[in-house]
C-alpha cells in the first residue's frame, strides 16, 4: 500500500486567514506548515493530510496534484 502512495504529493496554498477561527483550525495549518496566506507547502499525499485539508478547506486550496 505505501508503494502506491510514494511519490505523491499534494501543493497547498492558504487563501484565508486563521483570525476569529477555532484553535483547532489554527492547529491544523500550522501542522500543515501553514501560517500567512499565500504561503505554499507540498505536503505527502496520505489519508491524514487530506484530513487536515478538508477540516480547513474554506481556508486552504490544492495548488497542484504532483
Amino acid at each position: 500500500m505505501a508503494d502506491k502512495t510514494k511519490g505523491k504529493t499534494l501543493t497547498v496554498e492558504q487563501i484565508g486567514s486563521p483570525i476569529r477561527r477555532p484553535a483547532n483550525q489554527r492547529a491544523t495549518l500550522i501542522g500543515l506548515g501553514l501560517n500567512k496566506i499565500r504561503r505554499r507547502s507540498t505536503l505527502e499525499d496520505t489519508p491524514a493530510v487530506r484530513g487536515m485539508i478538508r477540516s480547513v478547506q474554506h481556508l486552504v486550496r490544492i495548488v497542484d496534484e504532483a
